[in-house]
């Protein structure tokens, strides 16, 4: 290719990109698609007599404002939104009746946009048979102070279709007066973040849907006295803001529940009625005050609920537990427990806490402490903080994220290769690794991906 431009190789080099991709079988090519936003995927059609109707097949539909061609970074202009609700209409009406896998929409729902929003929702779940209905209508706190218009998401709407994952975000519910007669089978899992809901509706939405699997409720606003029964529920989240209210109560009776989450939830009660078949146990707080850690120990308590828990991530406020006057039972253990990540400080207050939990845990197996800087400190009495014993038997590895090279950090490692464990450190900066001891194994810093 001597004397050609680099423009001409570039040319070169699509041409055979092209070649190449359109000689795949459709279904590969659907499938890639599948992961492009709805108007990238029209946009190739543009690319060869191959491409031209492909968009109309591929199996998810992903509308979304943000990745709009035209959508700005601050505040939606009206003839934006305007244009993308066109849009949306107009792909709706060429797109034919096959079903699809996924309807994902992401709009700034304003006054006036009701009805378009109500038959893109109702095209999604009774013509095109969506699977998941992802729903999010929630732009960001700035905008929605000034915006008080919310879109009410009408539940019935869903016995005509098959959906089987339902996710909202930031609207209203409107739910029928007795749901157990919708008998929404197909539902297995109901994911709600910013939507106006009260207990009664809660249990109502269990009622309607038998075989609900998965539900996770997140800054859902009258939420005062929470119960979740149902015999069929196997995962559980619940998550709020902190400037939401206390709630005065949250009882949980899933008896085959299996994994439970907790994100900066706050109730003057928490209530596990026994949940033998739970495996996963999970508390997140975000803020580190003495208001936090009472609740944070209510949530913990519960593992006296859960005797087969196998694998727990949680912040690292267990040596508290050694200066309380109501600690756990002398005889309690988490015997199964074999993974366990600790969100910890590397100081003395954190290696105290984590041989207390270490000791609750003689069977576990991989620990993954992640790093944080907000520890709250106690007056622990100096023999505490100067003989910490380690009783982990069975550890085989340990992943230090955020490893900075401190000499706690350095005595900690020190101890964990005497124990012949494993040591996986991913640290800061990973190009300057001149203060990292020898014999331990230094990767990457991982992809941290956070949950709706």
């Amino acid at each position: 290719m001597a004397g050609e431009t680099s423009s001409q190789v570039l040319l070169l080099h699509a041409k055979r990109l092209r070649r190449s991709l359109n000689d795949l079988p459709d279904e590969i090519l659907l499938h890639i698609l599948s992961f492009f936003p709805t108007v990238d995927a029209i946009t190739t059609s543009l690319t060869s007599r191959k491409w031209r109707l492909l968009w109309s097949l591929v199996p998810s539909l992903n509308f979304s404002y943000e990745l709009f061609p035209l959508a700005g970074d601050s505040y939606p202009d009206t003839t934006q939104v305007e244009f993308f609700a066109d849009f949306v209409n107009r792909t709706l009406i060429l797109r034919p009746d096959s079903h699809i896998h996924t309807f994902r929409l992401s709009f700034i729902f304003e006054d006036g946009y009701e009805l378009h929003v109500n038959s893109w929702i109702r095209c999604a779940v009774t013509r095109l048979k969506a699977r998941e209905l992802l729903i999010d209508l929630f732009i960001n706190e700035s905008y929605h102070g000034r915006h008080s218009w919310y879109y009410e998401f009408d539940f019935s709407l869903l016995r005509y279709g098959r959906v089987e994952v339902l996710r909202l975000t930031n609207c209203f519910l409107s739910l029928k007066t007795n749901m157990s007669t919708m008998n929404l089978c197909s539902m297995r899992s109901i994911y709600f973040e910013r939507v106006d809901l009260t207990d009664q509706m809660v249990r109502d939405l269990i009622s309607g849907c038998p075989n609900l699997e998965q539900l996770e409720l997140r800054s859902c606003v009258r939420l005062k006295n929470l119960v979740i029964s149902s015999s069929r529920i196997k995962k559980l989240a619940l998550g709020y803001d902190y400037g939401s209210e206390s709630k005065e109560s949250i009882e949980i009776e899933c008896p085959n529940l299996c994994s439970l989450s907790f994100s900066n939830c706050s109730s003057a009660q928490f209530v596990l009625n026994e949940a033998p078949a739970l495996v996963e146990f999970r508390v997140v707080f975000t803020r580190f005050t003495v208001k936090y850690f009472d609740l944070w120990s209510k949530i913990v308590r519960l593992l006296e609920q859960a005797p087969h828990v196998e694998k727990l991530i949680v912040q690292n406020w267990w040596y508290k537990f050694l200066i309380s006057k109501d600690p756990f039972p002398k005889d309690f253990t988490l015997n199964n427990l074999n993974y366990l990540e600790l969100r910890t400080g590397y100081t003395r207050y954190g290696l105290v806490g984590m041989a207390a939990l270490l000791a609750l845990c003689p069977n576990v197996q991989t620990m993954v402490l992640d790093y944080t800087d907000k520890t709250h400190k106690e007056n622990l009495l100096e023999e505490l903080l100067n003989e910490v014993m380690f009783n982990m038997p069975k550890l085989k590895k340990v992943t230090i994220i955020a490893y900075t090279g401190t000499q706690v950090q350095v005595n900690l490692v020190t101890i964990l290769k005497r124990q012949g464990v494993k040591i996986e450190l991913v640290p800061v900066n990973f190009d300057d690794n001149n203060s990292y001891p020898p014999g331990v194994e230094f990767t990457n810093p991982p992809q941290i991906e956070f949950l709706p």
